[in-house]
């Protein structure tokens, strides 16, 4: 009877990880004697002992571990190769496990994830807001969109692709300007109420002369951006925020003003993490194409170009 390689690759495969020849027949649903031929077919074929075998023991050689290793690459490479050949010309499909900021849970991000929908109505999301960092692997999450000024706290493991920049603007609900007045430089939040996200103490400015530390007087504090951003509508004081969550916020865009629009206080970067993967799913690569794309063509909100052409 001709022996098939491959057959005899994936045989070989299962009785080192199953343990014994009875083992890996039952799950491979082979006779045990056929399970013997494919691997004496593997040693003559090669010319080495795979095995170091009793009637007690399976062990492998030398030659046996390093065909071992090679045999697990072969194969999953196949798997992979077949899973991606098959995605091509499906529509992606499955659920969909999405991590990202608390504050990203506002209108802006919600118009964006309707309109995936709409283009992949197969696609099924499960979308978590919240602040803390997610163990992809762990939890079995599989895209995270995290805003960061670095890059480097991002794990090694994963791949990070930057998205574009996010501009953050001090800001205060229309109420609390006419009741006390707009700031100009930012030493004047020293005499303004301020609100603040964590237990941070000072802020950095970056304006037309540098980077310019302030000490506000902060009169409240929370532990999430969605938070503060409702403190600030609420006429509570001044914040920081990010523009194109808040300022362009439908729900915002009527109570917000952007103030100092000439010192942003920060610009980190928006990125989408995953595992790392030679094959990413069909479902996780369209979200991720998606986002590149749509996230590409949303303008600078109207605050940072009132301060790129100030600056001009």
């Amino acid at each position: 009877m001709r022996v098939d390689t491959l057959t005899s690759i994936k045989v070989f495969r299962q009785v080192v990880e199953s343990g014994s020849f009875v083992a890996a027949a039952e799950r491979l649903d082979l006779s045990t004697a056929m399970v013997s031929k494919h691997v004496m077919h593997a040693e003559k074929r090669l010319g080495v002992r795979l095995l170091n075998r009793n009637s007690r023991t399976l062990s492998l050689t030398e030659p046996g571990r390093v065909y071992f290793e090679r045999c697990k690459t072969i194969l999953e490479d196949l798997e992979a190769t077949e899973l991606e050949l098959g995605s091509l010309g499906a529509a992606p499909r499955g659920t969909l496990r999405i991590t990202c900021p608390s504050w990203f849970d506002g209108r802006r991000v919600a118009d964006l994830l309707a309109e995936f929908r709409r283009r992949y109505p197969e696609v099924v999301l499960d979308v978590s807001f919240e602040d803390r960092l997610v163990d992809l692997v762990e939890e079995g999450c599989d895209v995270a969109m995290r805003v960061t000024a670095r890059p480097d706290s991002l794990p090694a493991a994963l791949i990070a692709r930057p998205v574009r920049p996010v501009q953050f603007y001090m800001g205060g609900s229309r109420e609390y300007l006419k009741r006390k007045g707009t700031p100009k430089v930012p030493e004047d939040l020293a005499h303004h109420d301020c609100v603040a996200v964590g237990s941070a103490d000072t802020w950095v400015l970056t304006g037309p002369a540098g980077k310019v530390e302030v000490t506000p007087q902060f009169v409240m504090r929370y532990r999430s951006m969605s938070g503060m951003a409702n403190a600030v509508a609420a006429g509570i004081g001044l914040g920081p925020l990010p523009a194109f969550f808040f300022f362009e916020d439908p729900v915002f865009k009527d109570v917000l003003t952007p103030v100092m629009t000439e010192y942003p206080i920060r610009e980190p970067t928006l990125y989408l993490v995953y595992v790392s993967r030679k094959y990413l799913p069909l479902k996780i690569r369209a979200f991720i194409d998606f986002i590149l794309e749509s996230i590409s063509k949303v303008p600078l909100p109207k605050v940072a170009r009132s301060v790129d052409s100030s600056q001009e």
